[in-house]
């Protein structure tokens, strides 16, 4: 199975940008169709932006379109979350999501927290 642990949240002005990255290790990473979401204490976790296994698929929530983009370098076996013009409202923890393909098995690392405020 596979591990992913996730880095680069942090404190951030609205308006600003944040780079989240997700490293995966224990299984081969072109395997696996990667996503990010993220969850507000108290509700669900919703998904944000997903990637295919061999990075030639994406989708995003409405809420983020234009704003984030998820890429990944399956040489490196990472996937990145680009937040650019970030809200108020994109204050939450975010986790890396990987789905073994044509499988069931999902994998989750422990979230990051990214929070916006001035």
């Amino acid at each position: 199975q596979v591990q992913l642990v996730e880095s680069g949240g942090g404190l951030v002005q609205p308006g600003g940008s944040l780079r989240l990255s997700c490293t995966a290790s224990g299984d081969i990473f072109s395997n696996y169709d990667m996503a990010w979401y993220r969850q507000v204490p108290g509700k669900q976790r919703d998904e944000v932006a997903r990637i295919s296994s061999g990075g030639k698929t994406d989708w995003y929530a409405d809420s983020v379109k234009g704003r984030f983009t998820i890429s990944r370098d399956n040489a490196k076996n990472t996937v990145a979350l680009e937040m650019n013009s970030l809200k108020y409202e994109d204050t939450a923890d975010y986790f890396c999501r990987a789905k073994l393909v044509s499988f069931a098995d999902v994998y989750w690392g422990q979230g990051t927290q990214v929070t916006v405020s001035s």
